[in-house]
């Protein structure tokens, strides 16, 4: 891991993906959903003190009269003004408008936390690389179904499109 880059909140969003009920309560690893949720809560509790935008990305499944239990973002999760995004894929970008809603904010930068690393996460993150984003993982603020899984995300494919840092050294500049 590197050191964080010190980040503009008026430039800057974080994205967290799939932190649902039903989501968070799957073994993972390496680390628990609820460890992951108790970090992304601390950043997006970081983000909104700082004036800076919070995307909570869920997912539902197409074609379905009824989502399945536990569909819905872990409750408290959501803050005011915060921008929920609902998928069908397995990134956020295709069909979502985020990208447009990303962009009337001015945002340049993306903050990464959630679940699945290798899955929602590295989709949305390659999407948002190829969108000209620049990106940040937060390590500690994500897991996967298995460890070698969220190492391989980790450790190859994210330092190679952005940075990767735990949640104790991401740095916004004051507001």
């Amino acid at each position: 891991m590197t050191a964080a880059p010190v980040l503009d909140p008026q430039r800057t969003a974080l994205v967290l993906v799939d932190l649902m009920e039903r989501i968070v309560a799957l073994p993972l690893e390496p680390r628990k959903g609820t460890e992951v949720l108790a970090s992304a809560q601390e950043l997006a509790h970081t983000f909104r003190t700082a004036g800076a935008p919070v995307v909570l990305v869920r997912v539902e499944r197409p074609s379905v009269a009824e989502q399945p239990p536990g569909s819905g973002l872990v409750p408290g999760l959501a803050g005011p003004g915060d921008l929920e995004v609902v998928k069908r894929t397995i990134g956020a970008f295709q069909g979502t408008g985020l990208d447009e809603h990303l962009r009337e904010r001015g945002v340049t930068t993306l903050v990464f936390g959630g679940i699945a690393t290798n899955l929602g996460v590295e989709s949305t993150a390659r999407a948002a690389a190829d969108l000209g984003y620049e990106l940040v993982f937060v390590e500690d603020a994500m897991a996967a179904f298995t460890a070698a899984e969220h190492e391989a995300s980790v450790r190859l494919d994210f330092p190679r499109l952005g940075t990767v840092v735990t949640a104790a050294g991401v740095r916004l500049t004051p507001a």
